[in-house]
């Protein structure tokens, strides 16, 4: 049946009566009631008995389900409905549609604008569509999420591809069956036409499927994350349907499946970083390599990245190594090509006939690869691999070198299917290639907000070029939250978000918190704990790489960082004045040092046993770096880095801080190393920039500093002595260190409450550490002869796992050393902390039995909220369920459906392919496309048009002969020559 506006909502808002809404659909009997938060079905009996209480809100042409967002101690539920949408065309007994309207009715009376405006604006944006079936007692509409091939053996919805799914999750915990309600939306692209030659009629169509699993918005999401998901995956599919016949071929993009970022305003620069160390990065990547050959069969991996170390590019190049680099060292450099290829340098220019450079490289691979190919009832090709294509953000570069390939294959899509004249072929061509560019453009939006920068127009480009730079650097980050409420039901108040991930199984999202809490009251049954020794150390080492003097030719940095330090597991290394504070360097500052003194580290830390970098980060003269041990990696996720201004009233960085956080096994913990406000007399200066960072830091998914179980705060702090300078030094040379430091600074703003409130600091022994005299032990004996004060300081605190755990219970961790290194090669010594503290190791098979048995105490069986039926159907909901593309041993149809394989093809009729005539061939965007008749193939659909008459169809198959247990030969089929291309 036609679309319409078939959901009805109505409300009950009366003095003495709940608040409710009723959904109703006019091609169903029974209806949805949701009252108290609570949803349920309502018969036709009820309906006609609490009707008359309700009043019409509004129609609708579908429903996506509930959104779930926690607030800080509410919670907010919101119906999700299409309101206006737009047909693309039809597939079989199936008409796609784009949405473009979309209405949020909120279930407690509440509206609360703020928390919906985004996700409405992205929700209407058009980029997300949705099936409808075209006869009421039809199969199923096409599932946009499965391609043609994958059709073959399944028909469940692939979670890659299913945007509001979390939506879901509130219906299913009240045993709603969700089929006959909710619409499944896909984002992406899709776009069909409608080719006619003469008497045969075609559908050319593309299908860009965007992934769920890590998106977000362009300098918000880059790379992959822990589980192996990387940013901007997009599969699409090409595909062509004539005469009951299909024929498809896909190809993916996503970005480098390294960690790596692109930090700070972005004004057309490729300004790289790449924030992990090599190490930390092979188990993400090694995982991003083995799923993408089970989703897709074998690999060939298209890198466009620059290779020039000069110039803009330097970035792009320093990426493009490490993934070559990582692929080389990988256990799949042997199955899996990886063809690095400059597109800026080979095409410069706009010129793209330099391509054919790059499909000589991979031509094998194309030919090994096939497409897919069938009809009713034979299959005659699988595709049974991938071609994944990259650039820097899988936009431009990679559209062009996509729509490239697209067009090569469309070639051999012409000849399976009995195409060969010229002219219908260059038809073909000139439809595929306008839609290749509007796909392009498309997902450019989506990631970037606006079309594809292509080279045909500098004025367009340049015009795209400033309006990325707008959105990318000023509205994507409401769009990223956008994104997450959607995908995840984020509560807003998301210091959660690490405790969900410690108590409960991976893909669980929305449990209750009365679960919760049984979980952590159990949380010693799945958990054990672990001793981890870490080091903190802080280094005002005044603008140079000093490992390099000659002065340290009697002294070591392992005399700081190792003396006291043995086999720790986490060291977290922090520097100010990396480099000099100059205009220049505030501005845009060099990394030379930072990598410098990160390759150094590495061999000083090495000394005794391997340590590798985790983590670093600059921000102008601070810099943070986390060393582990190899054996820690595997155990570590969640590293997120942040970084806040807070010089020039928050507009450079020549003041601020850095930021790590990171879950190690069951134990999330932070790494702050600062720099405060310098000047004797700026306390307030200095306590502002303290609560500046507090406030400022924030990790992904609205994680904030104060939401880690442990936080160690380094840096150069700048606080001071108010003590009279001679007297304090008469102090020191004494070393009577209570008397000064009961004129400290920091402590008294510590004692007042004004900083630093809950941290602990190990008693100070050693004398001031600034200012000395360089390459001396003596305080600053300069013009300006500055107070010897300890401004560089290590502070920590463990908070409660859980809210209502007692902070005076817990142990917050044993100091094992705090002290100051001999180094003077600054004006500032370095020092240390050595703290031992308790992580907690989690067993995921007990935490798995013991959460099913919390979930089955607390259900209610036959009683709605149903906890057990919610947590499998949002874990199934949350789960990979992507079937394989090609499995060589299980080919077939699901359920009674069996692809049937003749041992031969009918040879095409003879007397040669039609001949196209010029009236009579067109393309057009008719409402009325060729239709599916069943999961891999399609027909025509009836329409108003009249066509010439059918060819008769070819001779049967033969007989076949008794099945085997082997799976049955691809059917070989002769390809007819294709004519000479005009040139």
């Amino acid at each position: 049946m036609a679309l319409y506006k078939g959901f009805k909502v109505l409300e009950r808002n009366q003095p003495g009566y709940p608040y409710s809404i009723l959904l109703e659909q006019k091609s169903k009997q029974e209806s949805l009631l949701f009252e108290n938060e609570s949803v349920s079905v309502v018969i036709p009996q009820e309906i006609e008995t609490i009707k008359k209480q309700y009043t019409k809100v509004i129609d609708a042409y579908g429903f996506l389900g509930v959104l779930d967002i926690n607030l800080e101690d509410s919670k907010v539920l919101y119906i999700v409905l299409v309101t206006g949408c737009s047909s693309i065309g039809k597939l079989a007994e199936t008409e796609i549609f784009r949405i473009s309207q979309t209405h949020f009715i909120p279930l407690n009376h509440e509206q609360s604008e703020e928390h919906i405006a985004d996700l409405r604006k992205l929700l209407n944006s058009g980029a997300f569509y949705f099936s409808w079936p075209l006869k009421a007692k039809s199969t199923p509409p096409v599932d946009l999420t499965l391609c043609a091939q994958r059709k073959l053996r399944t028909s469940v919805t692939d979670n890659r591809f299913f945007w509001n799914r979390m939506l879901l999750v509130h219906l299913v915990k009240y045993r709603i069956d969700c089929s006959p309600w909710v619409l499944k939306i896909m984002c992406g692209f899709v776009e069909m036409k409608t080719v006619y030659l003469g008497h045969r009629k075609a559908l050319a169509a593309i299908i860009s499927r965007l992934s769920c699993e890590r998106t977000g918005t362009r300098f918000n999401v880059r790379g992959i994350n822990d589980e192996g998901h990387v940013a901007n995956f997009v599969e699409s599919e090409q595909i062509i349907l004539m005469d009951n016949e299909i024929t498809s071929y896909l190809q993916t993009r996503g970005s480098v499946p390294l960690f790596w970022e692109q930090p700070g305003l972005q004004v057309g620069s490729h300004k790289v970083k790449i924030p992990r160390g090599f190490e930390s990065s092979k188990a993400a990547f090694e995982k991003h390599m083995v799923m993408i050959k089970e989703q897709y069969g074998r690999q060939v991996i298209v890198n466009l990245l620059g290779t020039s170390l000069i110039g803009s590019k330097e970035g792009e190049s320093t990426l493009s190594n490490e993934y070559q680099k990582h692929h080389q060292e990988s256990v799949h450099k042997d199955d899996v090509a990886h063809i690095a290829f400059d597109y800026h340098q080979e095409c410069r220019g706009g010129n793209q006939a330099n391509l054919v450079k790059l499909k000589m490289k991979i031509n094998q691979q194309i030919d090994e690869f096939n497409l897919y190919h069938a009809n009713l009832t034979t299959v005659f090709s699988y595709q049974t691999g991938t071609i994944r294509t990259n650039c820097l953000d899988c936009l431009d570069r990679t559209n062009c070198v996509q729509t490239f390939f697209g067009l090569d294959i469309l070639e051999k899509q012409m000849q399976v299917m009995n195409v060969l004249d010229k002219k219908q072929i260059n038809r073909f061509e000139e439809i595929f290639k306008q839609m290749w560019i509007n796909n392009g453009n498309e997902i450019s939006r989506i990631y970037a907000g606006t079309g594809a920068i292509q080279g045909g127009s500098k004025l367009m480009d340049g015009a795209r070029s400033a309006a990325r730079t707008i959105q990318n650097n000023l509205l994507d980050t409401y769009k990223q939250d956008a994104i997450d409420i959607l995908l995840y039901g984020s509560s807003l108040n998301t210091d959660l978000v690490d405790l969900r991930r410690i108590l409960l199984p991976y893909n669980t999202h929305n449990v209750p918190m009365v679960i919760m809490k049984e979980m952590y009251r159990r949380y010693n049954e799945f958990t054990t704990p672990v001793s981890c020794k870490v080091v903190v150390g802080t280094y005002n080492v005044n603008g140079g790489k000093h490992f390099r003097s000659v002065a340290f030719k009697n002294t070591s940095l392992s005399d700081w960082l190792l003396d006291n330090s043995e086999d720790a597991d986490i060291f977290a290394i922090g520097f100010q004045e990396i480099v000099d504070l100059n205009a220049a360097n505030i501005m845009a500052s060099s990394s030379e040092h930072a990598k410098c003194w990160a390759d150094e580290l590495q061999k000083v830390l090495s000394r005794d046993q391997p340590y590798v970098l985790l983590s670093y980060q600059q921000l102008v003269g601070v810099c943070l770096y986390l060393f582990t041990k190899p054996e820690h990696i595997p155990f570590i996720k969640d590293v997120a880095i942040d970084s806040v201004k807070t010089g020039m009233g928050g507009h450079t960085g020549n003041k601020g801080a850095i930021a790590i956080r990171l879950m190690f096994h069951g134990t999330t913990m932070s790494f702050v190393c600062a720099h405060f406000a310098a000047g004797q007399s700026q306390v307030a200066e200095r306590n502002a920039d303290y609560a500046e960072i507090t406030k400022r830091v924030n990790f992904p998914l609205g994680r904030s500093l104060s939401a880690n179980e442990y936080v160690f705060w380094c840096g150069d702090f700048n606080y001071r002595v108010d003590m009279d300078k001679e007297e304090l030094k008469e102090f020191i040379k004494q070393g009577d260190l209570q008397a000064v430091l009961e004129c400290d600074q920091l402590r008294n703003q510590q004692k007042a409450d004004n900083v630093f409130v809950g941290f602990d600091e190990g008693e100070i022994t050693f004398p001031p550490t600034y200012k000395y005299d360089l390459f001396s032990d003596d305080y600053d004996t300069s013009e300006k002869c500055r107070a010897p004060a300890w401004t560089d300081r290590i502070l920590w605190r463990r908070k409660p796992l859980f809210p209502d755990v007692i902070e005076e219970q817990l142990d917050g961790g044993k100091l094992l050393h705090y002290g100051q290194a001999g180094l003077k090669q600054s004006d500032h010594r370095p020092v240390v902390g050595v703290f031992q503290i308790e992580v907690r190791k989690i067993d995921e098979d007990a935490r798995r039995e013991v959460f099913h048995e919390v979930a089955y105490e607390l259900d209610c069986p036959g009683e709605a909220p149903n906890w057990l039926h919610q947590i499998e159907e949002e874990i199934a909901l949350y789960s990979n369920n992507t079937v394989p593309l090609y499995a060589p041993n299980s080919m077939q149809a699901e359920g009674n459906q069996e692809v049937k394989v003749p041992p031969k093809r009918p040879p095409p009729p003879r007397g040669g392919p039609p001949k196209s005539p010029t009236p009579e061939t067109a393309a057009d965007n008719h409402p009325q496309q060729p239709r599916m008749e069943s999961m891999s193939s399609y027909d025509e659909a009836d329409d108003d048009i009249i066509k010439p008459a059918p060819q008769e169809p070819p001779p049967p198959p033969p007989p076949r002969s008794e099945p085997s247990s082997a799976p049955p030969p691809i059917p070989s089929r002769p390809l007819p020559p294709v004519p000479a291309r005009p040139r």
